[in-house]
């Protein structure tokens, strides 16, 4: 009897060992994403200058990407159904490098804009594809925690990827940094060629009735607009943290590469705390996290003259911006799992869409305000639209006690 349960819990742990590489495959994929994603937050200036265009028509590099996920992200991964996973993951990584190489050698920003855009296709695919591969490889109990390690490498991404390609960027120019974000995807391709396994769960194909569903069904549209409100928030003033930064907290260029460095830190401790507060009960966890998020935000309007307390604020908020984003996920998948439980990837692209709809509006947003009533102002407006994110947050967890108790 020992004998067999010993080759049992050793298959076990080879399973569970090659999840975890698994995991780090799409960890790594992440990071270079997240950069690309991420990166033109440190090079607005440095773009609006040599394009000879203003900081705010820059800031549609942000917002302009994440209305390429939240378009691409369901169609592409509908479209995709049927493929392969593990060929799905390294076709995306191709168009992401085909996207930056385009971006590093634009010499328009309608140019730029455009390979922003096309970048931003492989982005909203490889999440929603990859939060399900990644509950695929863990424990049930884990899959949060799941969820958050491989976003870890969208949060690394801040940690290193921005600053660092923020003063590539400002030593070498910003075309070097995309040059640089292209060469991420191509060490992220090996590790999935390695890494990922071929035998991957696939999902069965959406049918466009449940598709139909997905958008029809109210528990999910009320997920989808907590996570775009939610997350989006912080995003009206991160998007312009470097002139903010500059101009109101009065650092110069190269603390500026610090301050993004020690933001990245705090998104990812708050990343991994996230996920292990979200594993057992995600919109409980959420609920906390937007209450406290919408205080830092607004706190954090009235810090950002002064230098250490500004910096206190801006390290704060970097905790709570990714803290929700393993919540975010799960909520949807559960939810999909649910309620259409035959289109949970498409669910899971949705709510990818989602987040980016969200970093629009608080990006175009946070523009309106720059050139209304200023930079400083920017933080409590994020953290009003967290605090609408709080009451849907409390809605749905009372529709979903009430559907328990039925």
């Amino acid at each position: 009897m020992s004998q067999t349960i010993a080759p049992a819990a050793s298959i076990q742990k080879d399973k569970l060992l090659s999840g975890k590489w698994a995991l780090l495959a799409l960890a790594i994929s992440a990071f270079g994403i997240g950069t690309t994603e991420f990166v033109p937050v440190g090079l607005l200036a440095s773009v609006a200058d040599d394009l000879h265009i203003g900081i705010t028509l820059a800031g549609l590099l942000i917002s302009g990407y994440a209305i390429g996920v939240a378009i691409g992200a369901p169609i592409l991964t509908a479209l995709t159904n049927r493929m392969n996973r593990k060929t799905l993951l390294m076709l995306l990584m191709v168009i992401f490098i085909v996207g930056n190489v385009a971006a590093a050698i634009s010499t328009s920003f309608s140019f730029l804009l455009v390979a922003r855009f096309i970048t931003a296709f492989s982005h909203g695919v490889f999440f929603s594809i990859g939060a399900t591969i990644a509950v695929q490889l863990v424990p049930p109990q884990k899959k949060a925690s799941a969820i958050a390690l491989m976003f870890t490498g969208l949060t690394v991404a801040t940690v290193t990827g921005v600053p660092l390609g923020t003063f590539i960027g400002q030593s070498l120019g910003w075309r070097a940094t995309f040059w640089g974000v292209a060469l991420l995807g191509v060490i992220a391709i090996i590790a999935i060629s390695i890494l990922i396994p071929k035998n991957l769960k696939q999902s069965p194909p959406a049918k466009f009735s449940d598709m139909l569903r997905l958008v029809t069904n109210s528990r999910l549209i009320l997920g989808y607009a907590i996570t775009a409100l939610g997350y989006g928030g912080t995003f009206v003033a991160f998007t312009y943290l470097t002139p903010i930064l500059q101009d109101v907290t009065g650092l110069n260029t190269s603390v500026v590469s610090i301050v993004l460095l020690v933001y990245g830190v705090a998104v990812a401790i708050g990343n991994s705390v996230g996920g292990k507060w979200a594993n057992h009960n995600p919109l409980r966890a959420l609920f906390w996290m937007f209450i406290v998020h919408a205080v830092i935000l607004i706190v954090l309007t009235f810090l950002l003259p002064f230098k250490v307390a500004g910096l206190i604020g801006v390290f704060l908020m970097g905790l709570l911006a990714f803290m929700n984003v393993p919540g975010l996920q799960l909520n949807i998948v559960q939810l999909a799992e649910k309620y259409v439980p035959s289109a949970v990837d498409v669910a899971s692209a949705l709510n990818i869409a989602a987040f980016n709809v969200g970093i629009a509006i608080g990006s175009l947003v946070g523009g309106l305000v720059v050139d209304t009533i200023g930079l400083q102002q920017t933080p409590w407006i994020g953290g009003l639209m967290v605090l609408v994110a709080v009451v849907l947050t409390a809605v749905s967890a009372k529709l979903e006690r009430k559907k328990i108790q039925a």
